[in-house]
């Protein structure tokens, strides 16, 4: 039998990553079961550009896009091997298109939002401390765009109520920010805080964000719940572009905060800089992910451009 090869060079360049300061974690659950289909099916021969196509097209999610990206943990990985065998073979780029696709996320309307907290408010026990994590989860992720994980993983120590700063520590890329919060955001979180510290597991836990039967919130139980009101409200994906996500919170953020910026006159290209940190991201590129052309803004959009492009004496009539 032959013994593995793949696995223990994969664990080792995810160790070399990891020490440079690259979470890899969903990558690397995907590295490893590449690595060890790679020990089944390649035997002794060195790793090819067919064996990391047959694995890539291996994803449950039958699209060129997760192709892709499957193809581009493997590359990454091709280049490693490199080192240890000269005859390795490296997938090229863009072989299934772009890795990534953007598909068009839904912009919550100020109804909808109105709705989704009032699921979050029935949910059971009714007098128990449930509706009150959720509803408040929820409406911490509209009012400042946090990643889901970035407001789950938050303790008592990171949110300063006195001073209206969370403290967002390890984010995305291992970053960790300060977000201001708005004046109208510390009563609610105030009144959630009460009810969190009367919770069975408040001296148990210093999350910030817990349950009358959980010291803490994971992601898999957030999004259960979350489908669940989406479905008990009935929402479909008639009128919508898409069903709406949870994730979906941080792009209508972005995108009702340059909507709100258009509307005041103000300097969105020098705004977007400030957004863009206030995000967590680490360029102001990854910020235009987030933007998407909703009507209201590219009517905004349309408004400011006529000073532009019209003569000074027809703008004025």
């Amino acid at each position: 039998m032959i013994s593995p090869r793949f696995v223990p060079l994969a664990e080792q360049y995810l160790a070399l990553r990891r020490n440079l300061g690259f979470g890899l974690v969903s990558q690397g659950r995907l590295l490893l079961d590449f690595a060890r289909f790679a020990d089944v099916n390649a035997g002794l021969a060195p790793l090819t550009i067919d064996l990391a196509v047959q694995w890539a097209e291996l994803s449950e999610k039958r699209r060129p896009s997760n192709f892709a990206r499957r193809l581009t943990i493997v590359r990454g990985f091709a280049k490693f091997c490199v080192g240890f065998e000269p005859a390795t073979q490296i997938p090229p780029v863009r072989m299934y298109g772009p890795r990534e696709q953007r598909s068009t996320p839904h912009i919550y309307s100020g109804a909808e939002v109105a709705e989704l907290l009032g699921a979050a408010a029935q949910l059971q026990p009714c007098d128990g401390l449930r509706p009150h994590t959720y509803r408040t989860l929820l409406s911490l992720l509209i009012s400042t765009g946090l990643r889901v994980s970035e407001a789950l993983h938050l303790t008592l120590f990171d949110v300063d109520l006195d001073q209206g700063i969370l403290t967002v520590r390890e984010g995305k890329f291992r970053k960790s920010r300060l977000v201001p919060l708005h004046p109208s955001a510390i009563g609610p979180l105030r009144q959630y805080l009460a009810h969190r510290n009367a919770s069975p597991f408040a001296g148990e836990s210093n999350y910030f964000f817990l349950t009358d039967s959980a010291p803490c919130l994971t992601l898999n139980a957030v999004e259960l719940v979350f489908w669940r009101m989406r479905k008990a409200l009935g929402w479909t994906t008639q009128g919508r572009t898409r069903l709406p996500r949870i994730h979906d919170m941080r792009h209508s953020f972005v995108t009702t905060r340059l909507l709100r910026w258009q509307e005041q006159g103000a300097d969105v290209e020098q705004k977007l800089t400030a957004l863009s940190t206030y995000l967590g991201h680490v360029l102001v590129s990854n910020t235009y992910w987030y933007i998407t052309a909703v009507p209201e803004l590219m009517a905004a959009t349309a408004r400011q451009f006529e000073y532009f492009a019209l003569p000074s004496q027809e703008v004025k009539s």
